[in-house]
């Protein structure tokens, strides 16, 4: 589909740059659609850390990605400082897309900016229904139906499923002999019941994982001495590099979480490289996955053990097949541009209608 060029601004977090070193889900979206628009011939402000790599034009607010930063001690100053840059050049564009949270909601209200914001993380904390209902002209992007619920009455304009370049991560055609967990050593993520999963299976465990400083007295005191114990390997964190090896040469992926997951980038990923995911229900999840397809959704660590051994029956051709038809960064820029083309022709964004609790929808 073709649409006619505009000019778009992408506002990123600071915390990691675009795209990130090692971890960092949002802004490795952000890379993903911003080099997406630019292929298809749109003009392409981005609004990142300074240690960003990326044909668009670059507007640097910090040398490099607060996490790199050692001497930041306040993250809202550079904050600060994006939103005042985005202000100053807001005339320049046909629409800014913020994926920074609702810093910006007063200065687009009163500045009239163009904008729509993508919201990547969890809605269910109680404060975010006092804070949309205040800036309730404010246009949204979810990235799974599940993520809406806690705000059903948002100004939803749309929702878009994440995307990944189709060649960022190859088929591995044949199964490895381990479980992979990818991600963050935190309570929600529950490392410890990958780790329980895999002993009780009889497989090794490896696990590719980062800790933040919030969480390093959980890991300390609740993960740390499990990581001993025979079949388990912590690796710590992985470049986007070694993701193709590490998720394609494993046997299942683990997504064991326990909370609302707005989506989970790492079920997509592993995905493309053919590899089953055995994930707990919860949030985005049975809108990502399709059992027996891409994987098995479980309730409880007894069905995570038998569902760990019926991914040697999926098929890992199907597995990626479903990825190309779901989740390529192609389909999620041409369903970015449909949304912003709305937008920039229409002076009050449609609102989406709100997702009933049964009414999910599971493939686009």
């Amino acid at each position: 589909m073709r649409h006619k060029t505009l000019r778009i601004a992408q506002v990123a977090p600071l915390f990691e740059s675009v795209p990130p070193h090692t971890y960092g889900g949002t802004e490795r979206i952000v890379s993903y659609l911003t080099e997406e628009l630019i292929s298809l011939g749109h003009q392409v402000t981005l609004f990142a850390a300074g240690d960003s790599v990326t044909k668009a034009r670059l507007v640097p607010i910090s040398h490099r990605s607060l996490r790199r930063h050692a001497e930041t001690t306040d993250p809202l100053i550079y904050n600060t400082i994006l939103i005042d840059k985005v202000l100053t050049q807001g005339s320049q564009f046909d629409l800014i897309h913020f994926h920074c949270d609702y810093f910006h909601f007063p200065a687009s209200r009163y500045a009239a900016l163009p904008n729509v914001t993508t919201l990547h993380g969890r809605l269910d904390l109680p404060e975010l229904g006092v804070l949309f209902e205040h800036f309730d002209e404010m246009p949204l992007v979810s990235i799974s139906q599940s993520q809406r619920r806690p705000l059903r009455h948002a100004n939803w304009v749309g929702n878009v499923y994440h995307g990944l370049p189709d060649q960022l991560l190859k088929l591995h055609e044949e199964e490895g002999g381990y479980l992979a967990f990818l991600g963050r050593i935190c309570p929600e993520k529950r490392v410890d019941r990958a780790i329980r999963i895999a002993l009780r299976a009889g497989i090794p465990l490896k696990i590719a994982a980062k800790v933040d400083k919030a969480d390093r007295g959980y890991f300390e005191t609740e993960i740390k001495h499990l990581l001993s114990q025979p079949g388990i390997e912590y690796v710590g964190e992985i470049t986007q590099k070694e993701k193709e090896e590490f998720l394609g040469n494993a046997l299942a992926y683990l997504f064991p979480i326990d909370w609302p997951e707005p989506f989970g980038l790492t079920m997509i990923e592993s995905m493309a490289c053919g590899t089953p995911t055995v994930a707990f229900r919860g949030g985005a999840v049975p809108e990502i996955l399709q059992p027996g397809v891409t994987g098995y959704i479980v309730n409880s660590e007894d069905e995570a053990v038998d569902a760990v051994a019926l991914c040697k029956m999926i098929d890992r051709v199907g597995c990626r097949n479903m990825f190309l038809k779901r989740f390529t960064s192609a389909r999620m820029t041409e369903e970015y541009l449909a949304i912003y083309n709305r937008l920039v022709q229409n002076d009050r964004p449609r609102r989406t209608s709100a997702p009933t609790e049964a009414g999910l929808s599971l493939v686009p």
